[in-house]
């Protein structure tokens, strides 16, 4: 009887003490069991910081539940070019495609004038859709979640790995937000042109991942981003990762997140109670010109 209460005790002091071992590189973590509820990992998940282009997942939500055709064409304006950030697309003005092939590009390759031509077209215009957009983030209880626009290029996009978790779940409810944040590649038709596009996420379709939900983000304000939905030994959880300093940083904590619920590894994370709302420190523009992907 001693010596199970001495191994209960030894197994415990072994889980806190790897629970506080902060070697997640993304500076907020937050990983649930689906089924459950249950947090399986923390960090910082109450912190409110940039989310880049992991608002295109509310922005799809949005024109989903709009009702609109989807086989509408839509032509690509010069409103939709990023003035902010200047960022690159491969999406030329004056291109016409489907809603639903603008929807394709704004998931599964992160295209940005793709997202603002979904807010610009939607009915009312972008200031019907920003209302849209915060009726749903009220809707989902995200109380710490900010939206200005739908491509994730403002840094006035935020929330808390908290409240991206709760809009994974709503996205997962989508099925076609799953089938398309899941497609490796796909090719458009583009002013007469084939062009193939790739998901900005490696992992999808990567040999051993079973991935039901995918968006990555970046702009220089909020670091490397993902939010995955993975099933992994019959177990099925949910991770947020914001503000990874690089891409490889942010798929080396998928890989040691994915061996945990796996039971192959203890958690190696810090938990950490945020007061209030918190800010991220300000951060110098970089002179890249990718962003929010």
């Amino acid at each position: 009887m001693i010596k199970k209460i001495v191994a209960a005790l030894l197994m415990t002091a072994s889980a806190a003490a790897a629970f506080a071992d902060p070697r997640l590189g993304s500076q907020s973590v937050l990983v649930i069991e689906d089924e459950t509820g249950k947090v399986l990992i923390e960090k910082n998940a109450d912190v409110v910081v940039p989310i880049a282009s992991l608002t295109k997942l509310m922005t799809a939500m949005v024109v989903l539940d709009s009702k609109l055709d989807m086989d509408e064409e839509i032509s690509i304006d010069k409103d939709d070019v990023d003035t902010l950030k200047h960022s690159s697309s491969r999406v030329p003005v004056g291109a016409t495609l489907s809603r639903a092939d603008v929807l394709q590009l704004a998931l599964m390759s992160s295209d940005n004038r793709a997202a603002a031509s979904l807010a610009r077209t939607y009915p009312g215009g972008p200031t019907a859709f920003k209302a849209a957009v915060h009726a749903k983030i009220k809707a989902l209880g995200m109380t710490q979640t900010h939206i200005d626009e739908p491509t994730g290029l403002s840094p006035n996009n935020t929330s808390t790995a908290s409240d991206l978790v709760k809009m994974a779940t709503a996205a997962s409810r989508y099925p076609t937000i799953t089938r398309i944040t899941t497609d490796e590649k796909d090719i458009i038709k583009i002013k007469g042109r084939q062009v193939e596009y790739h998901n900005t996420n490696r992992l999808v379709g990567a040999k051993g991942w079973d991935i039901g939900l995918s968006k990555t983000g970046y702009t220089q304000e909020a670091g490397r981003c993902l939010i995955m939905r993975i099933k992994t030994a019959g177990k099925n959880a949910t991770m947020v990762l914001l503000n990874a300093s690089a891409s490889s940083a942010r798929v080396v904590d998928a890989l040691n997140i994915r061996r945990f619920v796996t039971g192959d590894a203890e958690p190696k994370v810090m938990k950490v109670k945020s007061n209030g709302r918190k800010k991220a420190a300000p951060v110098k523009k970089s002179r890249k010109r990718r962003a929010a992907m």
